[in-house]
């Protein structure tokens, strides 16, 4: 596995979108869709999808327009921010300081005219 992960630091940006451009093809391509379909699905360009799956530059919306008409969202789990594990004792405490009522806010004492 972590030969993997040296093999995408050492790719080059072009190298990655070429990467991605040929999932989204083989993925279409496993569906049984052709590009139109898959364009009319993300409400998108046949030609974006055809420069995506070439390598070329499409805007994240774009990706995400297709992933989402390929059903393959399920990929982006990985990028969740998981909250951090905290032990029992950390949550106790964590309660103890929660607040427990809210301060009276002092009133400014306005100056009066006098006239």
């Amino acid at each position: 596995m972590e030969k993997g992960i040296k093999i995408w630091h050492a790719m080059s940006d072009p190298a990655l979108l070429g990467t991605l451009g040929t999932f989204i093809q083989q993925t279409r391509l496993q569906q049984n869709k052709t590009q139109q379909q898959i364009a009319t699905a993300a409400g998108i360009n046949r030609s974006t999808i055809v420069q995506i799956e070439h390598g070329g530059g499409g805007t994240m919306l774009s990706f995400l327009q297709i992933m989402r008409a390929l059903g393959q969202l399920q990929m982006f789990q990985h990028f969740e921010i998981k909250a951090a594990q905290l032990s029992p004792l950390q949550l106790a405490k964590m309660d103890q300081k929660k607040r427990q009522r809210a301060r009276r806010t002092k009133e400014i004492e306005k100056p009066t005219l006098d006239w």
